[in-house]
């Protein structure tokens, strides 16, 4: 079977395909139902045919009911830097059932023989998933059994035709990668949608091309940490974990986290670090074994070949490994005398943990010497108290007093000259003195979202502005980047349902199988560029002693608190402040 898939894999690529246990996942997948549909009666004045028009991206669309009046628009006009990726939605609907709808772009064409090419230019259907409603509830963790669900469009996907069914409408996302070396000037160009026996719709756009340059993904300074899980990928499409056709099978969503900038590996260095809290457990990167002598020995192979791996990618700051404290205090490893798998329970003030965790971060400290990933890797833990903190951290700095360790949790005074990546919750507050001491060393300073923050928020649910709205955020606590637990921790069937456990839905994953984006994950991608694209912005007004531009800036920038988003929705302030940005 292993085989096969990976021959499957060579032909038509991970894209689009892979295996379930039964049949193939990949092109073709069916939607769910929807579970509380919109009475029929909003059909009644639609008349018969394709109707198709720009739409807004911040807008969740149901899937049976069309668009109100007010919500289309003929031609989307929009402004954007070379080397940036600009998007906008569109949305398909009909009163009756559309065979074969398909999409096609033109090149755009600007001024004289400039041109974007086509091939920048995506436009792809948007599937529908399963999601909860958060209205009544103050948190995303412990979500109850029997809360309502909805339907909403969130995934993008790779299929070049659909039927669209009577009475459904069908987002599209338009994608354009304005080449670094375009031209300034205006370009135009139209999407076309078409269907079996109907009349085709064209839609024209325009983007006006500015002279700044946004550089590569790789070159950016925004510190974007999306925990992966490659077991994830290993269990979706029935492969052995490390194996060739596994590593083959996560080049397009290493790929994907690359292109938006991400910075850190993940690695789990001992078996669920997690406490089993994701469907496919975190395997241990690293094999202990104690022998019959008692001696200890660690087999690399696998931590050497996922961290190369990434790599390759360009993912390089940090090599972050979990973790010393997990949540349930469970090590696992081989022992020769009793010929299986054991474990040992123990506390960090313990010491069966000291005597545990010496001589593995003694030879790990070799090891890494050795590869030459010393100063990129961090022992890593989070949301743990800060007792059992800096018990862990005295035990890791007996070991080697070079190690570096992180944390993603609370802000604790006694923690900042000690982590050399500190990540905090969007509620904690990290003063402005610490985070420009901890730069000052050296240091990252990052914030956090999980499942206890209903907003803002990067769930299926979520307003698709708010996972744009985190990187201002970010830029304006002075903050390094962003983190997010879970970059691709599946469940069972997760391109139909996004629900997994008690969080809320979308809380494991940012991308779908079939190496698929999502809206949330291209919002998340946009509000890193403009944080880069600030940062260039505001070098060059303070080089031209603009304080009047610059001051409008902060402004917008000034705007980005946690609590105007109980005024202000996240759409409103982040679409203000990207024509602010956009006007120099």
């Amino acid at each position: 079977m292993r085989s096969l898939c990976f021959f499957i894999i060579a032909l038509c690529s991970v894209w689009a395909c892979g295996r379930q246990q039964s049949g193939q996942r990949g092109v073709a997948y069916t939607e769910p139902v929807d579970p509380y549909p919109v009475a029929d009666s909003v059909w009644l004045d639609v008349p018969y045919g394709l109707h198709g028009m720009f739409v807004s991206p911040d807008v969740h669309f149901p899937r049976s009911a069309p668009p109100l009046e007010n919500q289309v628009f003929g031609n989307w006009q929009a402004k954007a830097w070379r080397g940036e990726r600009i998007h906008t939605q569109a949305l398909i609907w009909s009163a009756a059932q559309l065979a074969d709808v398909r999409l096609r772009v033109t090149d755009l064409s600007g001024d004289g023989d400039s041109r974007i090419n086509a091939e920048q230019i995506q436009a792809n259907f948007v599937r529908y998933v399963i999601t909860d409603d958060l209205d009544t509830l103050k948190s995303g963790c412990g979500i109850p059994s029997g809360l309502d669900t909805f339907l909403v469009a969130d995934v993008i996907d790779h299929v070049t035709n659909l039927t669209v069914d009577a009475k459904t409408a069908r987002p599209v996302w338009l994608q354009v990668d304005v080449p670094a070396d375009a031209a300034p000037g205006r370009y135009e160009g139209t999407l076309h949608i078409t269907a079996e026996g109907q009349e085709a719709i064209a839609l024209p756009y325009t983007i006006e091309v500015l002279p700044h340059v946004l550089p590569p993904a790789a070159e950016w300074d925004f510190h974007l940490d999306l925990w992966q899980n490659p077991f994830s990928v290993a269990r979706y499409y029935d492969l052995e974990p490390w194996s060739a056709q596994h590593l083959e099978a996560m080049r397009p969503y290493m790929q994907l986290l690359a292109d938006a900038g991400q910075k850190a590996i993940t690695v789990s260095m001992i078996h669920d670090p997690w406490n089993g809290q994701t469907y496919d457990v975190y395997q241990s990167m690293i094999k202990w074994v104690r022998k019959k002598d008692g001696t200890w020995a660690y087999d690399y192979t696998n931590f050497d070949k996922w961290v190369t791996y990434m790599m390759d990618f360009g993912i390089n700051k940090f090599i972050n490994c979990y973790s010393m404290i997990p949540w349930n205090q469970r090590f696992y490893y081989y022992d020769e005398a009793l010929g299986k798998d054991t474990l040992l329970v123990a506390s960090p003030e313990s010491a069966d943990y000291r005597n545990h965790w010496q001589p593995m971060l003694t030879d790990f400290a070799r090891h890494l010497k050795a590869r030459g990933w010393w100063e990129l890797t961090t022992i890593a833990m989070d949301e743990r108290p800060m007792e059992d903190m800096l018990e862990a951290i005295a035990v890791i700095k007996e070991a080697d007093p070079d190690f570096r360790v992180s944390l993603a949790g609370a802000f604790h005074p006694e923690l900042a000259d000690l982590l050399l990546d500190y990540c905090i919750a969007s509620g904690e507050q990290m003063d402005e003195a610490t985070i420009r001491h901890r730069r000052e060393q050296g240091y990252t300073t990052t914030f956090y979202t999980c499942c206890a923050e209903p907003r803002p928020n990067t769930f299926t649910q979520s307003p698709y502005a708010e996972a744009t709205w985190l990187p201002w955020h970010a830029l304006h606590k002075g903050y390094d980047g962003y983190l997010r637990w879970a970059y691709n921790c599946w469940n069972e069937n997760p391109l139909e349902d996004s629900r997994y456990g008690t969080w809320a839905a979308g809380d494991a994953w940012l991308v779908y199988p079939g190496a698929r984006s999502s809206i949330r994950f291209e919002r998340l991608r946009e509000g890193i560029q403009d944080v880069e694209k600030v940062r260039l912005i505001r070098s060059k007004l303070q080089q031209e002693k603009n304080g009047k531009a610059l001051s409008s800036l902060e402004d917008a920038i000034a705007f980005f608190e946690l609590s105007t988003l109980d005024t202000v929705p996240a759409a409103e302030a982040v679409n203000r402040a990207k024509a602010i940005l956009n006007s120099f």
